[in-house]
């Protein structure tokens, strides 16, 4: 990419910091309505990037997030120096997200898409109680759990990590099937799925033991059945330094102690 030749857009997360930064960054190189920039340039944490991401879905718009946030796993460092050269010599990622589509207790149902993953968890005092069929062959009867989810290998080290969950290489084709503290059975640890598996999760019992399902930040409440697969039509687009690209930063994580 011509550095002289990029058009971007600053956009802010919201909070001071994330404001500020705009505002200088904007008076320094110029700001872009986001519809006609090339590069969105997200000032905020992984929520806001996520959050843009979703926005810019299938656009072709690229992202390159500089952190005003908290954690900012999903960030470059924050710098105002030589942004339009960095911008040009950035490494990009492609991701595709999660497809959700539920049926709720009243018969309706819901579309939502998930960069990170799909999760299924109880919504009352009693464990959830699921059915779990890949591919349309049931392979887990019966799981007793506070909730389970199906993770991309963006989102490996998120809430996935958490739940004690593989972490994923971002090139692996694969999704990570982890359940959340699960009761029976006791020993069940999750599976890796190929990228191109259909997961159906159906609930038992789901007016004594009620269960919400949650694509990212958008959640479906009392849900009879959650189908979850990898898009084939929808792409995200994020950039990194060099030296610091995704790829690298799950290899990283992998080495932590």
């Amino acid at each position: 990419m011509d550095a002289k030749s990029l058009t971007f857009s600053f956009a802010s997360s919201g909070t001071p910091e994330a404001d500020a930064a705009v505002q200088r960054l904007a008076q320094r190189y110029g700001q872009m309505p986001a519809a006609e920039a090339d590069i969105i340039v997200a000032l905020g944490g992984d929520g806001f990037l996520l959050q843009t991401l979703r926005e810019t879905m299938s656009t072709g718009k690229r992202v390159f997030g500089m952190n005003r946030g908290t954690v900012g796993f999903l960030m470059n460092e924050y710098s105002e120096e030589a942004v339009p050269e960095r911008l040009a010599a950035a490494v990009a990622e492609t991701i595709r997200p999660l497809e959700m589509v539920t049926v709720d207790t009243n018969g309706e149902t819901m579309e939502a898409l998930a960069i990170n993953e799909v999760s299924l968890l109880r919504q009352s005092y009693q464990a959830a109680r699921l059915r779990i069929s890949v591919d349309g062959k049931v392979r887990l009867e019966e799981l007793i759990c506070d909730g389970v989810m199906v993770a991309t290998p963006a989102g490996s080290t998120a809430y996935n990590l958490s739940a004690h969950g593989p972490i994923l290489p971002l090139d692996a084709p694969l999704l990570a099937l982890t359940p959340v503290s699960p009761f029976r059975p006791r020993r069940w640890r999750g599976a890796l799925l190929p990228k191109t598996a259909v997961v159906r999760f159906e609930i038992l019992e789901e007016q004594k033991r009620p269960v919400n399902a949650v694509a990212d930040h958008t959640e479906v409440k009392s849900v009879v059945s959650v189908e979850v697969k990898e898009s084939d039509k929808h792409t995200a687009t994020l950039l990194f330094d060099p030296g610091h690209s995704w790829s690298e930063r799950i290899l990283t994580e992998q080495f932590r102690y």
